[in-house]
């Protein structure tokens, strides 16, 4: 219900990381063996973007190297978001965003820093304010394909991809989502999976990883006092962005993310007549039978006879009804110890039998 605290959290309170914690990337415990050495690559295409509606500001991004989530992305609640990738310098999140947090326009900002850079022609960086002003940088150095794109509330850039067409894809797609009732972590998957199927980037055969990351000035949005409340850091997979959306998915709880059903089945009338005998599914009636209306429905009445059964064997459990193997294995010793077990085979012996 709107208003309510569940409510106020399912769709925001992502604050998650996915394989590996998304730190700063100069922690070497939580570098890839592979980065090795003092430079850091993250040849790449990334989108950072605002939601003016909401104040959030958000990063999206992916790779062919391992952990792109500990080195591109930067943002920070109420003030902007800055992808710093090719030659990456992670200095360039924490300076540029601080800067803009002291009243510095994007443009200002980043001239300032590529001024005092002694590398900058293989440096490639995008920054957007909460205000949607923006900047960007694509050094000469960059390798080929290599550019950037600025639109409506956000930058996109990449390197080493197939053409221009990957960048126009995401920006494409970020800018057809504009002012619809979708979360900006949402709208940033989505157009980071637009350029992935255009031909992203251009290597094949290597290691690859996706993120996305999101921070919302609002109160009570974020569980976290820095307001971040999407921090998805796919380290390593063979389709790192569907994996990031189906993480988003499932944790956001979208509908869609898992098949909806009632279990209906001769499973169902085992499990009844089973916890019957031990007294926790209709203890006052004198027997359950396939005769019964609703014999095979995993009903609410069996579920609260679950939980009063899981909950007698000091099993605790967010998931209401939950029956598993342990739970199957617990119901048949007890019945032998009570010497119900034969009996209660003896019956299921018509219920179970295959008939096809």
């Amino acid at each position: 219900m709107p208003g309510t605290p569940a409510a106020r959290w399912m769709p925001l309170a992502l604050a998650l990381a996915a394989h590996t914690a998304l730190s700063a990337a100069r922690a070497g415990a939580q570098e890839p063996a592979a980065w090795g050495g003092d430079e850091l690559f993250f040849h790449t295409f990334s989108i950072a973007a605002i939601d003016p509606a909401t104040g959030e500001s958000g990063v999206a991004v992916t790779t062919r190297n391992a952990c792109v989530g500990n080195g591109v992305p930067w943002v920070r609640a109420g003030v902007g978001a800055v992808a710093t990738q090719a030659a990456t310098r992670t200095e360039y999140g924490y300076e540029l965003l601080g800067l803009m947090e002291e009243g510095v326009l994007p443009e200002e900002a980043l001239g300032r820093r590529l001024a005092e850079d002694d590398n900058p022609t293989r440096r490639q960086i995008g920054v957007i304010g909460v205000d949607g002003r923006s900047a960007q940088h694509t050094g000469t150095g960059a390798r080929p394909w290599a550019g950037h794109r600025a639109g409506p509330n956000y930058v996109t850039q990449g390197n080493i991809l197939v053409g221009p067409e990957v960048i126009d894809a995401v920006g494409d797609s970020f800018e057809s989502t504009q002012g619809t009732a979708r979360h900006l972590a949402d709208r940033l998957i989505e157009a980071l999976q637009a350029g992935q199927q255009v031909g992203g980037d251009a290597r094949h055969g290597e290691a690859q990883s996706a993120a996305v990351m999101v921070a919302d000035p609002r109160p009570g949005m974020a569980r976290r006092q820095d307001g971040l409340t999407v921090q998805i850091n796919v380290c390593e997979h063979g389709e790192p962005i569907a994996e990031m959306r189906r993480i988003y998915d499932n944790i956001s709880e979208t509908l869609g993310f898992r098949t909806l059903q009632q279990e209906i089945g001769r499973d169902v009338y085992q499990l009844k007549l089973m916890l019957h005998e031990l007294g926790y599914f209709r203890a006052d009636a004198d027997d359950v039978s396939p005769e019964d209306e609703d014999w095979n429905v995993y009903t609410q009445e069996t579920v609260d006879a679950v939980n009063a059964y899981r909950a007698a064997q000091g099993w605790l459990t967010t998931v209401p009804g939950y029956v598993d193997g342990a739970t199957i294995e617990r119901l048949w010793s007890q019945l032998e110890e009570e010497g119900k077990a034969e009996e209660v085979r003896r019956r299921l012996l018509e219920v179970q039998r295959i008939r096809r």
